[in-house]
């Protein structure tokens, strides 16, 4: 796959974790956090599976590539998911998604300090705009970021442990394909979370009863979209071009997130906004190195003769 048809994946997949936001918000209304996450991240490893037996591509993984699934699924799944969702729970949506924002110069950061794979001075640039443009859009909701507490701690440990995840994906996509490996993460991450909201939440699971249809509708849609497959397409990407290139698509989240709330729930997107978005995609342009390929390409392309 060339490098442009995966820029327009990760793209898709910032699309679908952006909107996927105000269906959580919606889901927590209903239920408690672990006891959600935890039947969600089920239903969305089940349905990777499915995909992946209707291609042929499901193995059973050797010793080795269970560490990596256990590994990335204690990270990725479980630290991730539960302590964003505990933490959206205790802080506000402007500090979260300005924590979230840090995800694509933390794995910048690990990924130099761990790998040793030293992004260019152009992506540390893109990088840095991307995160200026993160902090312009959710600083334009006028909420002050003084106020500082667990919450905002459960976000970044949340962040913290998905960009230290990403490494290791990186290192398993050697000989495991990603696609199948965030089925076997999906499905190991679920099955520790479903214990620990029985032991957190427990008779949580008999509201699973009560709700709406709607709440069926959305949860299906997060599940299979929001998580299946954009974790699918994600995890993949990261197989092919590394973590650092495909978390600068991060920033989009934000992106997406807002523009989904002022179409779904009529939130208003103000000039702040608008210039908080510019910066957010020049960021990506410039820190995924695709500026750079376009750049190259052009200078490597034989001008016509006269």
């Amino acid at each position: 796959m060339t490098m442009w048809k995966l820029y327009i994946l990760l793209t898709i997949t910032m699309l679908l974790w952006g909107l996927n936001l105000p269906m959580l918000k919606y889901l927590l209304i209903y239920m408690n956090p672990v006891t959600m996450t935890a039947f969600r991240i089920l239903t969305a490893g089940i349905t990777v599976f499915i995909i992946l037996a209707a291609f042929k591509i499901v193995r059973l993984p050797t010793k080795k590539e269970w560490a990596y699934i256990v590994g990335g699924a204690v990270l990725n799944v479980v630290f991730h998911h539960y302590f964003l969702n505990m933490g959206l729970f205790r802080t506000t949506g402007t500090n979260a998604s300005l924590i979230l924002g840090t995800g694509p110069v933390l794995t910048a950061i690990c990924t130099a300090l761990i790998l040793r794979n030293y992004p260019t001075k152009i992506q540390w640039i893109g990088a840095a705009i991307g995160f200026i443009g993160i902090g312009s859009v959710v600083l334009a909701g006028g909420e002050s970021l003084a106020g500082l507490q667990i919450g905002d701690a459960f976000v970044f440990i949340s962040i913290l442990a998905q960009v230290l995840s990403f490494l290791v994906i990186s290192k398993a996509a050697r000989t495991l394909d990603p696609r199948l490996l965030t089925a076997y993460m999906l499905i190991v991450g679920g099955l520790i979370l479903s214990v620990i909201s029985l032991i957190q939440e427990p008779g949580e699971l008999i509201k699973f009863t009560t709700v709406p249809s709607s709440f069926w509708v959305i949860f299906a849609t997060s599940a299979i979209l929001g998580t299946a497959v954009g974790h699918m397409l994600y995890n993949y990407s990261i197989g092919q071009i590394g973590p650092s290139k495909a978390a600068i698509f991060m920033n989009l989240n934000t992106l997406f997130a807002l523009s989904g709330s002022a179409l779904f729930l009529g939130e208003i997107i103000t000039g702040s906004h608008l210039f908080g978005f510019l910066l957010i995609i020049i960021g990506v342009i410039l820190g995924s190195g695709a500026a750079e390929d376009l750049w190259k390409k052009r200078k490597t392309t034989p001008k016509p003769s006269l």
